[in-house]
């Protein structure tokens, strides 16, 4: 999630999970050294991972301030994803080429897209989605509007209809935003979700080498702790809020939205603003700084845990409660 750092090796070695790398702005030769650096770290080297990168519309009837985050690199970047071995790409705010799916495909790398809105499965679909993930307005990051009480069951009527042109199976559907602890993965399954999709939780796992300050924020945060903004990156994005952001929502909202309609993103741009007049103060910058996390930070209280205890904890309270919903049955007497 944004700068959030989640080692992906922490989550892959912690009893059958997926780490993902998050790969926004690398390079090729940054990507590549990820890759290379997670896989010297898993306990076995055959275990999958896969590899996140954004790719939205540039242009046209797109947001102004979307850009190329691949800097007209992606055929080079999906192909260390090969190369690297990577088992599963994932695209996010926005729909990949076809061909670059049917690359992946050929090399037998599986493909999901994120979702925040039904409207979007059927055209991940149509270039060849294997899974979807479906990420409600809880979740940190980048997020639409819906929650995920609502997106999980739409979405999943659209993925029991479609099938996987490289699996031949039905496309998976993966459920993202407010997953926190076993009770909110034990609800996503019953929505029509066949996994989770987890971030908050495990950046406070001890192995997670996010910064203390990002660790703590989320120990410590409320229900109201966050907010879901553009300020950042000029896409809606949820994260920690802080009085100087809620400034940029509320009194210069309008202020925001003419600089979004130049294209030009509030953040980036208002801190080198700030800078050029020496007025960049230490709070100001560390007000404006990104700490990307849910709604599910609120309940989100132990700290340090290993990746492993939280993949335990999670699947332990599940199960727990899956088997007990027999008890909203009531047994026929003859």
């Amino acid at each position: 999630m944004g700068s959030i750092h989640i080692p992906s090796e922490i989550i892959n070695n912690a009893l059958g999970g997926l780490g993902v790398i998050g790969g926004i702005h690398f390079t090729v030769a940054q990507l590549r050294e990820a890759i290379d650096e997670l896989k010297s770290l898993l306990r076995d080297p055959s275990l999958p991972f896969g590899v996140d990168l954004l790719i939205p519309k540039v242009g046209g009837s797109a947001r102004k301030t979307n850009v190329d985050y691949t800097k007209g690199n992606l055929d080079e970047l999906v192909q260390v994803i090969i190369e690297g071995g990577a088992k599963l790409f994932v695209c996010a705010v926005g729909i990949p080429p076809k061909r670059v799916v049917d690359k992946l495909h050929a090399a037998g790398v599986l493909y999901m897209n994120m979702v925040g809105h039904p409207k979007h499965v059927p055209r991940a679909c149509s270039v060849g989605a294997d899974m979807i993930c479906a990420q409600g307005a809880e979740a940190g990051g980048h997020t639409g509007e819906i929650p995920t009480s609502v997106l999980i069951p739409a979405c999943s009527d659209i993925c029991t209809k479609q099938r996987s042109q490289f699996t031949g199976r039905q496309v998976l559907l993966v459920a993202a935003g407010g997953i926190g602890d076993g009770r909110g993965l034990a609800s996503a399954l019953m929505l029509g979700a066949d996994a989770v999709w987890v971030g908050t939780r495990f950046v406070t796992a001890r192995e997670s080498g996010s910064p203390q300050i990002s660790k703590r924020a989320i120990i410590e945060a409320g229900f109201d702790s966050t907010i879901r903004s553009t300020f950042w990156t000029g896409r809606p994005l949820r994260a920690l809020a802080s009085p100087y952001v809620l400034d940029w929502e509320t009194r210069r909202k309008e202020e925001m939205k003419a600089l979004e309609g130049k294209g030009i993103v509030v953040m980036p741009h208002e801190m080198e603003k700030l800078h050029n007049r020496g007025e960049l103060s230490e709070d100001i910058e560390d007000q404006a700084a990104l700490r990307p996390m849910g709604y599910v930070s609120g309940l989100v209280n132990k700290a340090d845990q290993t990746a492993a205890e939280i993949v335990t904890e999670m699947m332990e309270v599940a199960s727990g409660l899956l088997r007990g919903t027999n008890k909203y049955f009531v047994s026929a007497k003859l």
